[in-house]
């Protein structure tokens, strides 16, 4: 029973088979005669995806490719033996009018996905020969093409050779025929031949398969303005039509084309890497009027014939003409009006560019990559007195932007705004200056902004500046403004201190005056003991010298210090200080305590002005000191280093401390936390220390003692060392190239 089983398994797959055979047969076969030149194998591996489609897509018809080489084509469409022919332009032409074939379709080939229903010739020799320059020089010369009836493998080359005089059949030492566009290729490789000439793309495609490389040859007569991707020496002519022979019903003519037409990019790359399709067949009076000036066939006779003879031969021809001549004037009306529209939107959008660019007080101008202006608004114009025709004859960087404030030539490498288009980074600069027609700068603020294509990519920059003028004019002003008030803070404090200051330097004057007098009685008694005048001498001395020291800082203090900074130690600013405010201290009964480091690195500021701060901060905690116990009042002065990278000065007393409604505004001007609100500086004072401790990269803040549970006030500001200083001045340097 089981082998029973299998053998009608076996009768039944035979009977399948036989069906899908019976259908296979009752189809009808349609030949497809293809030009194979560049090989039978490579035509049918090329185009039997594209039978196969058409089997697929049209079923009751099985189409097969038959290969045809040059000379075997006039012969298949006579006898018949194909029913549609895919052959090169030159040979169609010459078949249309012998046999009335009629094409339906155009290919296309695919570039970069570009769709392309045109090709030429290209005519190549070997780089290193170097007598082989231009077509003039390729007389005499051994050369070979594909065969006489191939358009792009030798037509189009005729053609172009013709119009320079020479004849390939005269002026060449030989002119031979491979048979296929490879063998030409590889014919010039090896020296066979001086000279070849193929159709557009062989030579790349070759070059891509390995066969060949592109280096080794060199191109006669490039032709390379018309936008055609592939290397060519020749004009471009239509691509390879798909026709129908007179005897192919046109209902099976139609169905074919109509396939071709829908046939996918997906089954068009199975096809052929290069072909993206077909599309409606297109006019091909190029290919006609290269064969009427080679007196090819089937126009050897060419000339000799009547109006009337040529419309009697070629009607369909001329109607078809005139109907695609039809479609495209209604085309290119079409197209006509749309350029118009288009024309007046651009002049519309011009325009409404212009006004928005004019009515911004702001100067613009745009550069391209090669520091050209572009354009520029009316601003633009009125700040620099430049125009747009100046930048026509010179980069914008060596009109507007060449020098620096000091005097010292501008890179262009260093320029923002070449900077901008070169990393497509925007840039901010706050302070620069630009150059006028007239010869004079201004100094400007400018953003630097690249423009940018559909591509991402910079194709120039946009600049929008502003003339600083009278804010610099103005920030020049406040500063010396600020200045005065400094100075008048610093008068104010020595009028107050002036009591102090004068027992300071009553107490040596007096020792002065004293040892002054013992040494004339010394003198006048006649018993003069050397060493003890001596000694009264020193002392005369060094009271003198502590005079002179404490007028010194005093007048050092009082003056307008000068914008210059020193590096300095920090301790040696708090002993100048303490000069000052130690008898006012003393008549306070104020306990001044010192806890200086003596390994504290050094600063680098303007003495007087830090002075000036910790004089304000001693003399603050001196009079908060008024509300203690005289036994109780202590003055703390620490200095200490915090990391590697500041120093810290506090300043600590044990006073009653500052209220809580004070402290949220203590450092604005005009705010005291003194009693009768007339305290340093008319409130001054705070503020006035916390801009100079600011300006000099630190801080000032209040730290009390409430946190902690004690009572007091500790006022501290930090300074930063000396390398700190420069990585800072380095810093805002960075910064304002980066904005």
């Amino acid at each position: 029973m089981i082998f029973k089983g299998i053998f009608l398994i076996f009768l039944c797959c035979i009977g399948l088979g036989a069906s899908e055979l019976s259908a296979s047969e009752n189809k009808e076969i349609i030949y497809i005669g293809v030009l194979s030149h560049r090989g039978d194998e490579v035509t049918q591996k090329i185009w039997s995806p594209t039978a196969q489609y058409l089997t697929e897509t049209l079923n009751s018809y099985k189409f097969i490719i038959k290969p045809l080489d040059f000379d075997e084509i006039d012969s298949a469409v006579n006898k018949e033996k194909v029913d549609f022919l895919l052959v090169n332009s030159g040979i169609y032409v010459d078949l249309e009018v012998r046999f009335r074939i009629s094409r339906i379709v155009t290919l296309n080939n695919r570039i970069d996905d570009i769709p392309l229903n045109v090709f030429g010739g290209v005519i190549f020799a070997r780089k290193e020969r170097n007598d082989i320059n231009d077509i003039s020089s390729i007389a005499g010369k051994r050369f070979m093409a594909v065969d006489e009836t191939s358009l792009g493998g030798f037509q189009m080359a005729w053609r172009k050779i013709n119009k320079e005089g020479l004849n390939p059949y005269k002026d060449f030492l030989s002119t031979s025929f491979a048979g296929t566009h490879d063998e030409v290729v590889m014919a010039v490789k090896y020296g066979l031949a001086d000279v070849g000439t193929v159709r557009t793309g062989i030579l790349e495609t070759m070059a891509l398969k390995g066969d060949i490389n592109l280096d080794e040859f060199k191109i006669i007569f490039p032709v390379s303005d018309d936008g055609f991707p592939y290397l060519h020496s020749t004009s471009l002519y239509p691509e390879w039509p798909f026709s129908k022979l007179s005897h192919t019903s046109n209902d099976l003519a139609q169905k074919v084309a109509l396939a071709l037409l829908k046939m996918s990019n997906i089954h068009a790359l199975e096809s052929r890497h290069q072909v993206a399709g077909w599309t409606i067949p297109i006019s091909y009076q190029s290919v006609h009027e290269l064969f009427k000036e080679l007196k090819l066939s089937p126009y050897e006779q060419y000339g000799r014939f009547t109006l009337q003879d040529a419309i009697q031969r070629y009607w369909k021809g001329i109607t078809m003409i005139l109907f695609f001549v039809l479609m495209m004037t209604i085309m290119s009306t079409w197209i006509a009006r749309l350029n118009n529209q288009l024309k007046k939107s651009k002049i519309s959008l011009e325009h409404q560019h212009d006004l928005i660019l004019n009515s911004v007080c702001d100067g613009i101008y745009g550069v391209d990559i090669n520091g050209n202006c572009i354009f520029m608004n009316r601003s633009m114009r009125l700040n620099t007195g430049w125009e747009i025709e100046d930048f026509q004859s010179g980069n914008q960087h060596d009109l507007l932007h060449h020098t620096r404030e000091d005097g010292s030539k501008h890179k262009k490498e260093e320029c923002p705004v070449y900077l901008t288009f070169t990393d497509n980074q925007q840039r901010y600069i706050d302070d620069d200056i630009f150059w006028k027609k007239d010869g004079t700068s201004f100094p400007v603020e400018y953003s630097s902004t690249p423009m940018i294509d559909h591509k991402g990519f910079a194709i120039g920059s946009v600049v929008v500046f502003r003339d600083i003028s009278e804010r610099k004019r103005a920030d020049e002003e406040k500063r010396r403004h600020q200045t005065e008030i400094t100075h008048m803070a610093r008068l104010n404090t020595m009028g107050e201190m002036a009591s102090g200051i004068a027992h300071e330097l009553n107490q040596p004057l007096t020792a002065i005056a004293t040892n002054s007098f013992a040494c004339i009685q010394l003198l006048e008694s006649g018993e003069i003991k050397k060493d003890k005048l001596m000694d009264i001498l020193d002392t005369i001395g060094l009271q003198a010298q502590h005079s002179g020291e404490i007028i010194k800082q005093l007048r050092q203090f009082v003056r307008k210090e000068q914008p210059e900074r020193s590096i300095i130690n920090i301790n040696d600013s708090v002993k100048d200080v303490l000069i000052f405010v130690d008898s006012e201290a003393r008549k306070a009964n104020v306990k001044i305590i010192c806890n200086m480091d003596k390994s504290i690195p050094k600063v680098l500021a303007q003495p007087i002005q830090i002075e000036q701060v910790l004089l304000n901060l001693l003399k603050n905690s001196i009079e908060a000191l008024q509300a203690v116990d005289k036994e109780n009042r202590k003055l703390l002065i620490t200095t200490e280093v915090a990391g590697d990278n500041a120093v810290i000065v506090s300043v600590e007393d044990n006073g009653p401390g500052i209220k809580k409604e004070v402290k949220e505004g203590l450092f604005d001007p005009f705010v005291t936390s003194k009693n009768n609100g007339l305290g340093l500086g008319l409130g001054l004072g705070l503020s006035i220390s916390q801009g100079i401790i600011e300006a000099h990269h630190g801080k000032l803040y209040l730290h009390s003692g409430e946190k902690s549970g004690k009572s007091g006030t500790v006022f501290r500001f930090a300074l930063p060392v000396v390398s700190k200083v420069d990585e800072m001045d380095k810093t805002v340097s960075a910064k304002n190239l980066v904005r």
